[in-house]
């Protein structure tokens, strides 16, 4: 760590602008860690602000423009970190930009980083915040420990940041949005898929693909590319892939028994084979991470117990198939679903797990261009559960697009039982529910009716009983 601070050895103080995003957060943490003085602007506080401000950082949530605190106005002292979520003409970083300060993109610092570590990158549509947890905690688990930059809360941590004084790995989820995996330098990858998505940044699907195949050319050659079977990505890397079922795959699992909400599993390797691992987490999409990480680590030579022993104290991660009642009648999971894949395998996860019970899911589309670019996809996929409540789009960084709306996306969902609600409608609705599997799914503000639609859900199970 302390080569990484070296990088930095100029400055004093750091200023972040989108300070409570989850990736933003995480650096915040790392550099107050390091003893530099932390402050930043963000939106709205957030359970992540509040921890954020409790660890010493100054934080506040107006535009202040040049009225910052006088402290962070040295350009020799302070360099600024911004999420491109920020818009361009924010008066505070437009302050920080035309007085020529060192400013840099989040994606740009996990960049620095990793060139000062071992980074072991994690990329993909699907699973990177999962697998790269899953990573990290095998990794602290185990002699070699690491420092990880996270895309979520990992449970095991409570954090989205994981501290070593001594590993020289770097665990960083490759974020394909804005391209802003392309400014980071693996060590290895795992890239666990490539299901086109952010095409409002993209333009189309083949640019997008251009996009990983320029990542997995930034692989150091003397690292390894572990790609899921059939992507095929270019690289000068060592290459090894992994498959569920697979015969052709270098790592494949087979056999995979759900037992106490847990999945045990024989794993065919290159050169052996591993009985009856346990995994932590249940769905076979997690079972598809857990070989990811079992291919990477084992690639690099971490011993099977070690890897074992992690995979099975795993505990998740906060609204990736995030339990929060889990009852013989009633189950409530919450689930950061955004895009028609990660619904196809949220709903088959449920059907495998609880093939007898009703499952009703609450979605909450993100983006109006994704919806627009994917309403079929998404309306075939909903159409599988047996119970709809479709929320309002959340728009985050867009402005509405003329005649994309939840009512649209509803018109095309083939389902006898479904409702067009408000968020506030949609809690008063499960006022008797007590039996089923309920799903809360998506990536915008619906984690804000997670806490009060399980209070009204436990009520129900009191009641009842």
């Amino acid at each position: 760590m302390e080569q990484n601070k070296n990088l930095f050895s100029d400055f004093k103080n750091v200023y972040f602008i989108g300070i409570g995003g989850i990736g933003m957060s995480a650096l915040a943490r790392y550099f107050n860690n390091l003893g530099f003085k932390v402050a930043g602007y963000d939106k709205s506080a957030s359970d992540l602000t509040s921890k954020l401000e409790a660890e010493g950082c100054q934080i506040h949530y107006e535009d202040l423009g040049e009225e910052i605190s006088n402290e962070f106005k040295n350009k020799t002292t302070t360099f600024v970190v911004f999420t491109p979520a920020i818009p361009e003409d924010m008066k505070e970083l437009v302050y920080f930009i035309s007085n020529e300060f060192t400013v840099y993109k989040r994606a740009e610092v996990l960049g620095i980083i990793t060139r000062q570590s071992k980074g072991l990158c994690v990329a993909g549509t699907h699973g990177k915040t999962t697998t790269s947890s899953m990573l990290a905690h095998i990794l602290d688990h185990s002699s070699w420990k690491c420092n990880a930059f996270l895309g979520g809360i990992a449970t095991n941590f409570n954090s989205n940041l994981v501290l070593s004084q001594t590993s020289d790995w770097t665990v960083v989820e490759a974020d394909e949005f804005d391209r802003s995996f392309l400014k980071l330098s693996p060590f290895s990858s795992v890239v666990t898929g490539v299901d086109p998505d952010h095409l409002d940044i993209y333009g189309s699907i083949e640019q997008f693909n251009e996009g990983f195949r320029q990542y997995a050319m930034k692989i150091e050659p003397s690292g390894f590319l572990i790609e899921k079977e059939g992507l095929n990505l270019p690289t000068l890397a060592k290459k090894v892939s992994y498959a569920l079922h697979s015969e052709t795959a270098d790592y494949s699992m087979n056999n995979l028994v759900f037992r106490d909400g847990f999945i045990f599993s024989d794993v065919r390797l290159k050169t052996n084979f591993w009985q009856n691992v346990k995994l932590g987490i249940p769905g076979s999409h997690n079972a598809e991470n857990a070989l990811a990480c079992i291919a990477l680590l084992d690639s690099l030579g971490m011993s099977e117990l070690e890897i074992r022993n992690g995979l099975s104290s795993f505990t998740g991660v906060k609204r990736r198939f995030d339990y929060q009642i889990r009852t013989e009648d009633l189950v409530f999971i919450d689930d950061y679903a955004h895009h028609p894949n990660e619904l196809k395998v949220l709903i088959e996860s449920a059907r495998n797990l609880y093939p007898n019970k009703k499952i009703t899911g609450i979605f909450q589309p993100h983006l109006f261009s994704r919806t627009r670019d994917f309403a079929m996809e998404f309306a075939a996929e909903l159409s599988k559960l047996d119970e709809l409540i479709l929320l309002p789009i959340y728009p985050a960084r867009e402005e509405p697009i003329y005649g994309i709306s939840s009512a649209w996306l509803y018109s095309k969902v083939e389902l006898p039982k479904k409702f067009l609600l408000s968020p506030s409608e949609a809690l008063q609705y499960f006022n008797q529910f007590d039996k089923g599997i309920v799903l809360t799914i998506g990536a915008g503000d619906i984690d804000k009716i997670v806490a009060p639609l399980k209070e009204i859900l436990s009520s129900n199970l009191t009641t009842a009983e």
